[in-house]
């Protein structure tokens, strides 16, 4: 399904081939994230992602890098983790060079003016504004803290204001030089394209230059690391409420079973969240469950939006299913939808080029080894509902439980001892 080359002093290569497809998908990860930044550095991959985009040594502007790609048809962007930074790009088979050109442009050349970075640090501060005036958003920066402490998994990925407008250009430029190395970086190519024209298209674009030391992780405190509930004041008709425990680091034995568990509780209309808080209970427009996924930690959490009035019930309900993943094994024909769920999920996302791409490359450049499509199905198979009960066992503790909420205040009050797993 991939073929993979590393090349001297260059990135990582790996292809996906996908024959008779219109479409080459781009995904290059710089192994650089916000979980990295040294003291006064704190914000600075996010804002590094932005300048890129706003020139190269060959493309002198956002225009000319915006229609470099869209002048074809296609698409690009980019986004900042706490343990990378991945741009990619979507065109036509036959612009295949020019994609692999501009994402090149992008981590190897840009121009980093001080002129840019003097403009683009108003615009991420109002980036940073709007996510503490999004309740969602807010909400998830106060789980964030909650779970994972005030260290670089708690923080925001693009810091505060306070550290954007202190961010010096020297620091930016100074983490680019080390990181933004083509040896730190994992290209992944899916289409129809040769692996051998994929890696010389690669070395003409990235070229070669080694990566300075790895920068090591910081240790992580015992999670859950923050405060038990954490809230936040807005005079909203609807309350943001987020509930989690600490969960599994990437690449855990368990990481099959974890997800098997997250889909019955919380992915899509048939898992049980949705069927009791929206279908039965009325309680929330969606609601949903999902994993955060570290190198040596990991988390579940529950999203809702609900009536504030009803923040009590919504709380309730969602550790009622908690407490019956871990009191009571899923029922055979359960399992077996929800298996059936993730594998055709798996198999639907890998017809598409970006998707497929992402997959070999977040693969190769984060986890321990690269699944292949039938080996990934093989793996989901295996689980079973003695592995998802013991699992929900281990996890689902009252002691772990974690919750942020974001409401009016007069529905904030005594929200702390609901927090609590039925015995």
């Amino acid at each position: 399904m991939f073929e993979r080359t590393t090349l001297a002093d260059g990135p990582r290569v790996i292809t996906a081939a996908l024959p008779g497809s219109r479409s080459v998908a781009v995904a290059a990860y710089v192994l650089a994230g916000s979980r990295i930044e040294a003291p006064g550095q704190v914000g600075v991959a996010h804002f590094l992602e932005h300048l890129t985009f706003k020139g190269t040594a060959a493309y002198p502007s956002t225009r000319a890098l915006s229609e470099g790609i869209e002048g074809v048809g296609g698409s690009f962007n980019a986004a900042t983790d706490r343990e990378s930074t991945v741009y990619w790009a979507r065109v036509p088979r036959r612009e295949a060079a020019r994609a692999i050109d501009v994402v090149g442009e992008l981590i190897c050349r840009p121009a980093l003016l001080d002129s840019d970075i003097d403009r683009e640090r108003d615009v991420i501060v109002e980036e940073i504004r709007g996510y503490l005036d999004d309740p969602t958003e807010y909400c998830q920066i106060l789980f964030q803290q909650a779970m994972f402490g005030r260290g670089p998994l708690g923080r925001e990925i693009c810091g505060e204001e306070a550290d954007i407008r202190a961010l010096e250009p020297g620091r930016i430029r100074e983490f680019w030089a080390s990181r933004y190395r083509p040896a730190n970086t994992v290209i992944a190519l899916a289409g129809d394209i040769g692996h051998d024209e994929a890696v010389a298209l690669v070395e003409r674009s990235f070229g070669r230059g080694a990566v300075d030391a790895a920068v090591p992780l910081a240790a992580v405190p015992d999670l859950p690391a923050g405060d038990r509930v954490l809230v936040g004041r807005r005079d909203t008709t609807q309350a943001q409420l987020t509930i989690g425990l600490p969960a599994l680091r990437r690449d855990h034995p368990d990481a099959w079973a974890l997800s098997v568990l997250n889909a019955l509780l919380g992915d899509g209309m048939s898992s049980r969240l949705y069927l009791s808080l929206v279908d039965r209970d009325g309680l929330a427009y969606d609601v949903s469950s999902g994993l955060v996924e570290y190198a040596d930690v990991g988390a579940l959490e529950v999203s809702a939006g609900v009536d504030p009035a009803r923040l009590p019930a919504a709380i309730e309900a969602i550790l009622v299913e908690l407490a019956r993943l871990r009191d009571e094994p899923a029922p055979a024909s359960e399992l077996a939808k929800t298996k059936a769920y993730l594998a055709g999920g798996l198999e639907l996302r890998m017809d598409e080029t970006r998707h497929l791409a992402s997959w070999v490359g977040g693969q190769e450049a984060l986890h321990d080894r690269v699944l292949t499509l039938d080996e990934a199905l093989a793996e989901l198979d295996r689980v079973t509902a003695a592995d998802v009960h013991r699992l929900a066992g281990t996890l689902f503790r009252d002691a772990a439980l974690r919750m942020a909420v974001v409401a009016p205040a007069r529905h904030l009050r005594g929200l702390e001892p609901r927090l609590r797993l039925s015995a």
